[in-house]
């Protein structure tokens, strides 16, 4: 039976607590109210090339459950599976570090192929592996990881591939009730080769690797159930007779090996992907092998949707140069970055931006947390900012003294990054007080953040550079409307030297102009002059129509140089 609730339950706004509390009354229904069971969460994760934000939905989602069960004093813990003993199935693209000769290797555990080159890592799996393992705990994500690798050739599963081995019959009637040729949106076909034969016809749940070659180019040749004697041929030539009860050099394939774990762990909540919520997916299968082959039930598990990338298509890590969590953390504060997965359903879509977008999310972030400083968000709002500044067990790095992001991206890049420019700039945004100066460290992390963004991923064609003389011909051009309201602007400039000082200068100008009191509502034709007022600012600066927040840019060039841009 199929454990897909939650979904229609999850509509309503609060979807992490309405996901526990099916979770957790779950429990109480199958072991009892008093049982004190620990509650698991389980994420499964596969290192078979860069580990993306997509797979970060699939650690994210149990997280947050978990985490608001840990809340309530409930016993739970997250468990992620890294499914490293998967077969390397073929040489990503966009991957430093390799190139065609990885190709070797394809049919071999992740964990037995060379790390690419330049790698600290002892192989493939544990070198995509680690920069995730890094990603979440700058996120806060407390969890047990379990390793394939370890787990198989420990001899952990031996009874459970014991098991499958005589329930194989069983197990192939169970496909054969979905079996089509199935394949992925992208034309590949999925983890599952579910149509594992042998060399009679006999369907075998179980792949072994050769111990000649070390790959998965492998046909059973014959087993017995009493014995477990198993002998298999290699594509390689070789032929092996094993005894199966202590053969560890092999794995349930997928569709088999996902339930047997559901058993083995007693999960209760594991959501997956739209991939495996189709009719015949992994998920339907595992619902019915878990029951009638392991003794297990399926557990609680939402679909969830695809993440997506502003400009880029659903990420895959087989053509590699996708986003990572760890990559996305460069510009992303942790709690920002858990809020975009907090505050949407399951089955929502989410688009993580690397673009200028990322200053709209920041804006967004800062003004909810206004919002629950001053006690005036929705309680829906404030539970999606509390799940994303703290977890049950500790508070994640919150920048002391934010600034606006899209202001500290425009200082460092009029600044070019310069220290002291930055320090002189950004303090004096901060804190206009002597007594109670601010340093760059309360800017922090969002200022290093902002620095990368700047450097990596800001359009050639954003960057701002002042011009490096006057335009003389320009200011020579200009009439007596122009000459005047660059003269308004120079002698207004000591007057307050800060953000705001300077956006009441650069909109008051043409009020001025026009003999208007400086809290005139805009008219049209007002707007009129400010955006030619503006046009000319741009030009006799950065040499263009347009650039940066014109009160940002003039204070980020400072009155020097406005100065001597303006005066001919």
């Amino acid at each position: 039976m199929s454990r897909r609730r939650g979904e229609a339950e999850s509509t309503s706004q609060d979807w992490v607590a309405t996901l526990a509390d099916e979770v957790v009354a779950a429990q109480k229904e199958i072991d009892g109210a008093e049982s004190g069971r620990t509650i698991i969460c389980a994420s499964g994760l596969s290192p078979s090339g860069p580990i993306h934000l997509g797979n970060l939905r699939e650690v994210l989602t149990p997280h947050l459950v978990a985490d608001e069960i840990r809340r309530r004093g409930i016993p739970c813990e997250h468990v992620i599976s890294w499914d490293d003993f998967d077969r390397y199935r073929r040489v990503p693209r966009g991957v430093e570090g390799i190139d065609d000769s990885w190709a070797e290797h394809i049919g071999k555990p992740l964990t037995a192929v060379p790390a690419p080159r330049g790698s600290g890592h002892p192989n493939w799996a544990e070198h995509f592996k680690a920069p995730m393992i890094a990603a979440l705990e700058q996120l806060g994500v407390p969890y047990r990881g379990i390793s394939q690798t370890q787990m198989y050739t420990s001899g952990a599963y031996v009874p459970q591939t014991l098991l499958a081995m005589r329930e194989r019959s069983r197990i192939d009637a169970v496909l054969g009730r979905f079996r089509t040729k199935k394949t992925s949106a992208d034309g590949e076909e999925g983890p599952d080769d579910e149509a594992v034969g042998s060399a009679t016809g006999e369907y075998f749940p179980y792949k072994p690797f050769c111990t000649a070659c070390g790959k998965d180019d492998t046909t059973i040749v014959a087993y017995d159930d009493d014995t477990t004697e198993m002998s298999f041929t290699c594509a390689c030539g070789s032929s092996e007779t094993v005894r199966l009860d202590g053969f560890t050099r092999g794995k349930l394939v997928w569709k088999v090996d996902w339930p047997m774990r559901w058993a083995y762990e007693g999960v209760d909540f594991e959501p997956s992907g739209v991939d495996h919520s189709s009719p015949g997916s992994s998920y339907e299968v595992g619902g019915l092998l878990v029951s009638e082959v392991f003794g297990g039930r399926q557990p609680i598990g939402p679909m969830y949707a695809f993440v997506g990338i502003s400009g880029q298509a659903k990420m895959s890590s087989s053509k590699g140069g996708v986003p990572t969590p760890s990559s996305a953390l460069e510009v992303f504060e942790a709690p920002l970055l858990r809020w975009l997965y907090a505050r949407r359903r399951p089955n929502q879509a989410i688009k993580v931006a690397f673009d200028a977008e990322l200053s709209r999310l920041y804006d967004e972030w800062d003004a909810l947390s206004r919002k629950v400083a001053g006690g005036t968000a929705p309680p829906i709002e404030a539970l999606g900012h509390a799940r994303s500044v703290a977890t049950a067990e500790r508070a994640l790095p919150l920048t002391p003294q934010p600034v606006a992001f899209r202001t500290l991206t425009s200082v460092v890049d009029v600044t070019t990054g310069d220290p002291e420019q930055l320090g002189r700039i950004l303090t004096g945004l901060v804190s206009s007080d002597p007594e109670e100066p601010v340093t760059l460290d309360d800017l922090q992390p969002r200022l290093d953040r902002a620095e990368h963004w700047v450097e990596h991923y800001m359009p050639e064609e954003s960057h701002t550079r002042l011009l490096p003389a006057p335009d003389t011909s320009l200011l020579g051009s200009l009439d007596d409307t122009d000459r005047e309201s660059l003269r308004l602007l120079l002698d207004g400039l000591e007057q307050d030297w800060s953000l705001e000082g300077l956006t009441t200068l650069v909109y008051g100008v043409p009020k001025q102009q026009a003999g208007l009191p400086l809290d005139t509502k805009p008219t049209d034709e007002l707007k009129a002059a400010q955006r030619r007022f503006f046009v000319l600012l741009y030009r006799a600066l950065v040499g263009s129509d347009t650039g940066p927040r014109l009160p940002t840019l003039l204070l980020a060039a400072g009155p020097e140089a406005v100065r001597r841009q303006l005066t001919a």
